[in-house]
């Protein structure tokens, strides 16, 4: 919401702007009394606000409160902030409120329920009169999109654990194969090694021919010198051991926590300490329930690997290395692909899935985009189909697949992201895949690939909430037939 704001001692009212999210433990309805909890940002112009300066800068300040929502009952909206202002040192200091109601009014619906006037006042006095307005015009599709049922178990908005118990790890590594014909399944783990910028590749996939015949096992492992020409070592084909708890054949095991085995000259044996909850890519639904042509999990997002890569004559030690474990499971490749993983740092990861599919009718769409940012501990876009198909296809994301570069564009809600990747063709690995039909596809692979990430969000105009660059630590793929 934007308006304007007169302070004690202005010639002038200064503009003023409101972001705010509510939470309620009970659905909206309009005929009873709601109350919410609010959360968000005050942004007011100009340098002082009653003799205190601005502790938020461009970000404004962060403001707490409620909000009564009770349009026929009690014909009125009421709603009180609070945040702190800064005293002359820069820390916090005397807390202002703003406090204000509106009475809804038939006569005048529209304006009753958006105008919206504030008294703010510090320590009992008075020290300024505004009003704000609520935009129908550019605010009113993304407020309605932005509500949510509460949760039954807890209504109260949560940020995603910052830790698996084990358990839990070990179910997102069970396999899903259930002896169908037809299918492939794959454990997938990327590092970054810190100290010499070697990124790490282990791939472990299961394939279960369309024509019934026994499913075979194999994989690889690839190293990606920060100085050298990449290598690369395969293991397999191989029976499949049916692990309960994660991928294991030809001596190789991906389980949770542990990485280990042995291709050609190649051998490893690694720790994984996941450091947040688990990624779901596409729609969780659709991992509990294949009905789409693949889907992908992230059991660790974000995780710290440590151990040791032998390659000949060489060893790689890793130390609390950045990487991220994945889980693929579907009918086989796509038609023409791109992925990225992208670890920001500080538990932040960008995971995209950008795809043509082999089925009739959808052979023919652009690339759909499977985009999730974790940023803060939460997720965003919230709906996992929402950056494939938008709303009935109108915001799609798009993306543009090419090498040695490929973009990915989109907007949901009040925010938009830009990714550019570069795969330098030194750095990259090209190898071969088998679907179940028998058919083949060709990755590209770069665990040194280059990412710049830009996300906006709008504030009256776009401007830059965070931004990224990754040299040489993206982890990326195109693939094709």
């Amino acid at each position: 919401m934007t308006g304007t704001v007169r302070l004690r001692g202005d010639r002038q009212p200064r503009p003023v702007r409101l972001v705010l999210a509510a939470h309620a433990d009970e659905v909206l309805l309009p005929h009873r009394t709601t109350t919410a909890r609010l959360t968000g940002r005050i942004h007011i112009a100009g340098r002082h606000i009653a003799g205190h300066p601005m502790a938020g800068g461009a970000d404004g300040l962060e403001v707490t409160g409620t909000l009564e929502i009770s349009p026929l009952a009690r014909r009125r909206i009421h709603y009180r902030l609070e945040f702190a202002l800064a005293d002359d040192g820069g820390h916090s200091g005397d807390r202002c409120t703003l406090e204000g109601w509106k009475s809804v009014t038939p006569r005048r619906p529209l304006a009753s329920m958006t105008l919206l006037p504030f008294t703010l006042t510090t320590g009992g006095e008075p020290v300024g009169h505004g009003t704000v307005r609520f935009s129908l015009a550019t605010a009113l599709v993304p407020f309605l999109a932005s509500f949510r049922f509460p949760r039954r178990e807890d209504s109260r908005p949560r940020r995603e654990s910052p830790r698996q118990r084990p358990e839990d790890q070990r179910q997102h590594w069970a396999p899903r194969w259930k002896g169908q014909p037809g299918r492939t399944e794959v454990w997938y783990t990327t590092v970054t090694d810190p100290a010499t910028g070697t990124g790490l590749w282990l791939h472990h996939e299961l394939t279960a021919p369309t024509d019934g015949s026994r499913p075979v096992a194999h994989g690889w492992a690839a190293l990606f010198p920060a100085d050298g020409p990449v290598e690369h070592a395969r293991f397999g084909p191989a029976p499949w051991d049916a692990h309960t708890e994660g991928f294991a054949a030809a001596g190789v095991e991906a389980l949770a926590g542990r990485l280990r085995g042995r291709a050609g000259p190649m051998d490893w044996d690694l720790t994984e300490t996941p450091e947040g909850a688990p990624l779901y890519t596409f729609p969780s639904w659709s991992w509990r329930h294949p009905l789409l042509p693949a889907a992908q999990i992230l059991p660790a997002a974000t995780a710290r690997y440590t151990g040791t890569v032998r390659h000949g004559d060489s060893a790689l030690t890793l130390r609390d290395a950045s990487g991220a474990s994945a889980r693929i499971y579907g009918h086989g490749n796509a038609r023409r692909w791109a992925w990225l993983h992208a670890d920001l740092g500080g538990g932040n990861a960008l995971e995209i899935v950008a795809a043509v599919s082999m089925r009739p009718g959808l052979d023919r769409l652009p690339p759909l985009v499977f985009l999730r940012l974790r940023k803060d501990g939460r997720t965003w876009p919230r709906g996992g189909l929402r950056t494939a198909v938008g709303w009935a296809g109108i915001g799609r994301f798009t993306a543009r697949i090419g090498l040695p570069t490929w973009t990915v564009t989109g907007r949901a809600g009040l925010r938009r992201i830009r990714v550019d990747v570069s795969q330098p063709e030194s750095r990259t690995l090209a190898l071969e895949y088998t679907d179940p039909d028998g058919s083949h596809a060709v990755c590209r692979n770069s665990e040194t690939a280059d990412a710049r990430i830009l996300l906006e969000r709008w504030w009256g105009r776009w401007r830059t909430e965070a931004e990224w660059t990754l040299d040489a630590t993206a982890h990326a793929e195109v693939g094709s037939r």
